[in-house]
């Protein structure tokens, strides 16, 4: 512990920020079998082919080296791969094992090498159902025009279509050559794409990034560009839609650029997947994915793309170097994004999105155990996926928040502007972050560190109760009208709600207000007034069909159904499914056998991040296991 002695309160402040324990600072990736200290991969060169009819991904991936200890052998992540062949620089075989299977994290590779040896390539095919790739056929896209592959490598799952380092902790550049069936594009996370003549083609990222970033889709795309560095890609029926949406990334990101520094990725491109798209972004450099039930058309929603673009700064550019630390990606982010929407909307609107972020994880936080509700959350033995919660997204945001408030905005985002530029391009602990923490912002003003308790918000569970929590006269307006319309009770108190112009925010705090008995007689007038089940905002839908099907209201239910099949997005089917466990029983069939009837028929559309979780909630065994 580093306490100095100038004063008193200086004394406090250090001694409230413990030093880091050794592991946090020279962390081992629990989540992966490599060994980077011994020997680590510094480049991928990718030459593969996308086979639709089998499934599967089958080419070459070669490595190059950096051998620390010469000795040592190359140990790498593979998750049901099919291993062919391994060679050395001189083409020659090299000896190789794949290790016993860990059911969460696959098997090692482990590849003897010879002395000379600074690359090796591996010739290997995936299996039909690995967890990153999720093959669409032509019903399960919006046109329905040809089929559809993508993948989603966080947290661990690039390791199951691509044999490597698959920790965060490893940075790596890369180059690719893709081939595909004739008529359908391929993108990648790369910032120079081209086409050789014979229709294969070609991506280069010159920038290191962790293994879980690495992103490629394939289907039939069409781009618009927003600005000479900015462009929507989606299937060409949703293409212009998305891109009158979207129409504000380039201000986003030179709103960003404005407040945190220079954006470091050339490009910064959106494109919009399938429905099936487990996640709502994802933060792939210069290609982010994102679920087209953002497509609101009135930009209500578009905080997730001010989200994913904040990640070019915190996950991107500076990156958790584990899983354990994982706010450090998303909670930065969360703090950024909300910067951005002020700079964009307007303060009101990002006040709006903070309380209702930090609705979200109270809400969580009274399910979650105590283990779970600390930023630095312990993950030995476990999936990373266990970790992503609110916790790391709002109270990592409220923590920074914090701060920002004790020692003002303008000192506050010129150290976060150091931070991301004195570790542009690593991998970092919590420890790390702490000690930079102390020493370039706590210790330089004692008064405003005063009471600020690090190792309460960061070690302990809970919010604490200093979480800086801003007003919404606009929110506050919405409770009071529940209150006077549960009070009153008649049809003639719905107009009197007000919510003729009511924001996408305020419906869902009006929907989260909603008492908990709220009968199914009450909701029908609510949806004949406003109807709320025909709703083609995402966001008010689920949370509409969610407080139905509770209730036990039957004309939501079709609504539900066709919801379910259609959107693969695990923020809105977790708490869905949970709702039809718990809705009161029809014709005689109780809630969690009608949720397990509909999720036999969704299952196939889903991604393997989404069944992972709805497996474990609804009791389903994955096939094979």
């Amino acid at each position: 512990m580093r306490c100095f002695l100038v004063g008193a309160a200086l004394l406090l402040a250090a001694c409230q920020t413990p030093a880091p324990r050794p592991a946090e600072t020279n962390p081992v990736d629990v989540h992966s079998f490599a060994r980077p200290d011994r020997v680590r991969v510094r480049h991928l060169t990718l030459d593969v082919a996308l086979d639709f009819d089998q499934r599967q991904v089958r080419g070459t991936a070669t490595l190059a080296l950096e051998r620390i200890d010469q000795a040592a052998p190359l140990r790498l992540d593979t998750m049901d791969l099919h291993i062919a062949a391994v060679r050395g620089d001189d083409g020659e075989p090299r000896e190789h094992r794949l290790g016993t299977r860990d059911p969460q994290l696959g098997m090692p590779l482990e590849i003897d090498l010879r002395p000379g040896d600074r690359n090796v390539t591996i010739e290997y095919r995936t299996h039909p159902g690995a967890a990153a790739l999720q093959w669409l056929d032509a019903d399960q896209t919006d046109a329905r025009q040809g089929p559809f592959l993508y993948t989603q490598g966080q947290a661990i799952l690039t390791r199951s279509w691509i044999p490597l380092q698959d920790s965060p902790g490893v940075r790596i550049t890369y180059d690719a050559r893709v081939a595909a069936p004739e008529g359908l594009a391929v993108v990648m996370a790369a910032g120079e794409r081209s086409r050789d003549s014979d229709g294969t083609h070609r991506f280069r990222m010159t920038r290191p990034i962790p293994a879980y970033l690495l992103a490629l889709a394939c289907g039939t795309l069409a781009s618009r560009d927003i600005s000479p560095r900015c462009a929507v890609w989606a299937e060409p029926s949703i293409v212009e839609k998305a891109a009158a949406e979207l129409s504000d990334m380039d201000d986003m990101l030179a709103a960003c650029e404005r407040l945190f520094g220079p954006y470091r990725w050339d490009r910064y491109d959106v494109l919009v997947l399938p429905p099936a798209f487990p996640f709502g972004g994802m933060e792939n450099p210069t290609l982010t994915f994102a679920t087209p039930t953002i497509l609101a058309g009135d930009k209500s929603l578009v905080a997730l793309i001010a989200h994913e673009l904040a990640h070019s700064w915190s996950g991107n550019l500076v990156t958790n170097a584990t899983w354990r630390d994982f706010w450090l990606n998303e909670g930065f982010t969360v703090y950024l994004e909300h910067r951005i929407m002020e700079e964009i909307y307007g303060r009101e609107r990002a006040e709006m999105e903070i309380l209702l972020g930090l609705q979200g994880l109270e809400k969580e936080l009274a399910e979650l155990p105590a283990a779970d509700q600390v930023l630095h959350v312990d993950l030995e033995g476990r999936n990373p996926d266990d970790g992503m919660t609110s916790v790391p997204y709002d109270k990592g945001a409220a923590f920074l928040r914090l701060l920002e408030e004790r020692f003002g905005r303008e000192r506050f985002d010129a150290f976060l502007s150091a931070w991301f530029d004195e570790h542009a391009f690593e991998s970092v602990t919590t420890g790390h972050f702490l000690v930079y923490l102390q020493e370039n912002l706590l210790a330089h003003d004692p008064a405003a560190a005063a009471g600020i308790d690090v190792d309460r918000w960061v070690r302990r569970p809970g919010l604490p109760s200093a979480a800086p929590r801003p007003r919404s006269p606009r929110l506050e307006a919405v409770e009071a009208s529940v209150q006077r319309w549960r009070d009153g009770g008649d049809q003639a108190d719905l107009a009197a709600l007000g919510a003729g112009d009511w924001t996408t925010h305020e419906w869902l705090r009006f929907l989260a207000t909603l008492p908990a008995d709220i009968h199914a007689d009450e909701l029908a007038r609510l949806d004949a007034r406003f109807a709320l089940t025909k709703s083609g905002n995402s966001e008010i839908l689920a949370a509409w069909l969610e407080r139905a099907t509770i209730a036990g209201y039957a004309p939501a239910a079709p609504a539900l159904e066709e919801f379910l099949l259609r959107v693969g997005r695990r923020k809105f089917l977790k708490p869905l499914y949970e709702a039809l466990v718990k809705s009161p029983p029809q014709a005689g069939v109780d809630g969690l056998t009608r949720a397990r009837a509909t999720y036999a028929r969704a299952r196939p559309r889903y991604h393997a991040v989404a069944r992972r979780t709805l497996d474990d909630l609804l009791g389903v065994e994955e096939e094979g296991s």
